[in-house]
């Protein structure tokens, strides 16, 4: 990334150069530069898969379209199989549930939020967790499925992914 030196060359017809006189070159060493871009590339594509964790449970399969991205992180509140409630990666008590979705309900700009349910949990349970989020402020309620499910008809279905049923 320095400067180096070229020496001008000599007019009046000589094509050699001449001694004494030089004049900074101009161009930038690029090459450090795109050396550390691509490890830096590389460094991001091994660690991007491992930024993805959350609550491992058995999604339903649904022949649902995806929904599109938002700017804000979506909230995900997540049923395991063993009925234990999960607010993003952290666990919280049934009695806690509702408090603490109001103090996040105030700090954020959107009221949605993503269910994920294992598919082994009763109706009745996701359904009590629904009231209670929107007892929390959150009235935007998305239920997260796995795509290609069968369809109503009993065929499979599409490319889809996450569900939005409303709520």
């Amino acid at each position: 990334m320095g400067a180096g030196v070229v020496k001008k060359s000599g007019g009046g017809g000589r094509r050699g150069r001449r001694r004494g006189s030089s004049a900074s070159m101009a161009d930038i060493n690029i090459t450090p530069f795109v050396d550390v871009m691509l490890v830096l590339l590389i460094i991001f594509m091994v660690a991007a898969p491992m930024l993805t964790v959350g609550v491992p449970v058995q999604l339903p399969e649904t022949a649902a379209a995806s929904l599109p991205s938002e700017q804000e992180e979506p909230l995900a509140i997540t049923i395991a199989a063993d009925g234990k409630l999960f607010i993003m990666n952290s666990e919280v008590s049934e009695v806690d549930l509702i408090p603490k979705l109001s103090a996040i309900a105030s700090e954020r700009a959107s009221d949605k939020v993503f269910l994920r349910a294992d598919g082994a949990i009763p109706y009745e349970r996701v359904a009590q967790v629904m009231g209670a989020l929107n007892a929390g402020g959150f009235r935007n309620i998305g239920l997260v499925t796995d795509s290609n499910g069968p369809l109503m008809g009993g065929a499979v279905g599409g490319a889809a992914a996450p569900a939005n049923t409303g709520g």
